[in-house]
């Protein structure tokens, strides 16, 4: 833990303290420190407390630190870590869950907290103007729907004022950006409980946009080598017991379907069928090789690259969804490669181009990709699929690949798929901010538990080996990052509608048809609404439109548009020809 971390998993604490202080019987959860500050969950009980209490809760904190406490970091046994934690039924459950032995608490004044720190040794060292509180939510106590909703507090923290000012500065801006805000406001997609949480509903503009990174997608696939495939929305549960998804991912995978007859149906028959279970698909990867398996494989035919836009389904919690990042029907735009063992590492940096061509085609710069090259966790094997023998292999391709591409990366432990290890990107916005995008993956276990097979040049059965990977990652998630990226302002090329056309009045429609006409390989619409032309231009101007053209009775004489382009004063009155020729439309 760095220093800016340690002061701010201590600000958790003091917050904690404030607590107690103001409102004396509150029920303490848990508060670490998290990117750019701290949290603290509480049990308020019968109290409350709201938005404008958190300056308050701030001034008691800052009073704390003031005081220029000492740290005390204590360590008890067991029991008597119960015995002072008595009445703190949260501490309690997971004092419980500790192994025995003596368990670390820190003492900061009268204050004392369950906790393993570090910290910092005064709570002088803490810039009293380097941090705020600034929101709350609900939150469920150890993040499951089962337990009482808890009251979390949310803390920024820097090293000093001027830091903080910049981050609030661009928390504003990040507002502004919010994709859901914009979502509704550009008319793209909007989400709704009667339907079902998670599940996003596409409206025609957002419709257009998904339509031209897709068409996009497919052409760089083709270009690069890879054919279409098309797989179903459910799969038999064998299938999935098979792949080991049952197993290891039923967590986040929908119950069952039950199909066919039931007994309370047919209690009147002979004979009763059975039923069959049915499993909404988390993935992909199980059909694809379903499709390699239906014909006999050579070597000669290898690397086969299989892509699919392939709708899955994921259980994500209610309390975790968010707009299009995380949401519970969502479209991966997968592939598949299967390859024999001496292609791999060619084809897993040729995915690395891939990855970084894409980026750069939407307007990310590829330098600034941080990757993390996801690794298994040495000491909790049971819960991955392979035998280390895989595990080594395959960990250390990527390692290697990684470093020949040059990629700033670092490796994280425990955070590979249960069947291999997987390299993640994830790329910065327009202001900084880190999206994880797209995934590559190493799997040497599906292979091996469908029993895929290849004639190697010796006219022997080999196995082959299996990548995963994802460039958006899914379309969901990568047109909110879009939409934040761009603050909905889309390139030409990407905006749902490129240019709007504006009659001054009922006397030029006929002429505003014409100009439409001749530029209709573009997408536009004509706004033929009956208000005042400044509205109309407002209103284009509020959609982000890039090109608005005004026309006129002068422009309609003269065979001409009056052009405004987004974000600059009027291009002036021009030919369609010269509009296309100048601004390179074409």
């Amino acid at each position: 833990m760095n220093d800016i971390e340690t002061i701010r998993h201590s600000l958790a604490h003091i917050l904690a303290a404030a607590i107690k202080e103001l409102y004396g019987e509150v029920k303490l959860g848990v508060g670490p420190a998290i990117e750019n500050g701290f949290y603290y969950d509480f049990d308020f009980g019968d109290s409350q407390i709201v938005l404008d209490d958190l300056p308050k809760i701030e001034k008691k904190m800052k009073e704390i630190i003031k005081r220029n406490i000492s740290f005390e970091k204590i360590d008890l046994p067991k029991d008597e870590a119960k015995k002072v934690f008595g009445s703190e039924n949260y501490k309690l459950e997971l004092i419980e869950e500790l192994n025995d032995g003596e368990i670390t608490a820190y003492k900061t004044g009268e204050f004392v907290d369950l906790c393993k720190g570090p910290h910092i040794n005064n709570t002088s060292e803490i810039n009293v103007d380097g941090f705020t509180i600034n929101r709350m939510s609900g939150a469920y106590w150890k993040g499951s729907e089962k337990n009482k909703m808890l009251t979390r507090i949310y803390g920024v923290a820097f090293a000093n004022k001027e830091e903080l000012e910049k981050y609030l500065e661009m928390m504003k801006e990040a507002e502004k950006r919010d994709h859901r805000k914009l979502g509704r406001e550009l008319d793209l997609f909007h989400t709704e409980e009667e339907v079902g949480i998670g599940l996003v509903l596409w409206h025609p503009k957002g419709g257009i946009l998904w339509r031209v990174i897709e068409d996009f997608w497919y052409k760089k696939h083709l270009e690069n080598g890879y054919d279409l495939v098309r797989t179903p929305h459910i799969g038999n549960r064998k299938l999935w017991e098979r792949s080991g998804h049952w197993g290891f991912y039923s967590d986040s995978m929908y119950p069952p379907l039950e199909v066919g007859q039931s007994l309370e149906e047919l209690k009147n028959k002979d004979e009763v069928k059975d039923s069959e279970q049915f499993l909404l698909k988390p993935m992909n990867c199980p059909f694809h090789v379903a499709i390699y398996n239906s014909s006999p494989r050579s070597y000669r035919g290898l690397p086969m690259r299989w892509a699919e836009t392939g709708t899955v389904y994921r259980f994500e919690k209610k309390g975790e969804l968010s707009g299009l990042t995380r949401v519970r029907g969502f479209t991966q735009d997968d592939a598949h490669i299967i390859c024999r063992k001496d292609q791999v590492e060619d084809e897993l940096k040729s995915v690395i181009d891939f990855i970084l061509f894409i980026y750069q085609s939407f307007g990310f710069d590829p330098s600034s990709v941080n990757v993390y090259l996801s690794l298994r966790d040495p000491n909790n094997k049971e819960k991955y699929a392979g035998n280390d023998e895989g595990w080594d292999f395959t960990e250390s391709v990527l390692r290697k690949v990684a470093t020949e591409k040059n990629l700033n990366f670092k490796e994280e432990e425990g955070e590979a798929a249960f069947y291999g290890p997987k390299l993640d990107f994830k790329i910065k916005d327009v202001l900084g901010r880190e999206w994880q995008c797209s995934t590559l993956q190493f799997d040497f276990n599906l292979p091996e538990r469908f029993d895929m097979k290849f004639t190697n040049d010796k006219g022997e059965k080999e196995q082959p080996y299996m990548l995963h990977r994802a460039l958006f990652g899914s379309f969901e998630r990568f047109i909110g990052l879009l939409i934040e990226h761009y603050a909905g302002a889309f390139p030409f090329w990407l905006s749902p509608t490129q240019i709007r056309v504006i009659p001054v009045g009922e006397n030029q429609i006929e002429y505003a048809k014409e100009v439409a006409e001749k530029i209709k390989s573009f997408r536009l619409d004509i706004d033929m609404d009956s208000q005042t032309i400044g509205k109309k231009i407002r209103e284009a101007e509020m959609q982000k439109i890039p090109y608005i053209l005004v026309v006129g009775e002068k422009e309609k004489a003269n065979g001409t548009v009056s052009v405004r382009k987004r974000g600059q004063q009027e291009l002036g009155e021009m030919t369609i020809e010269k509009l296309i020729e100048q601004e390179k439309l074409a």
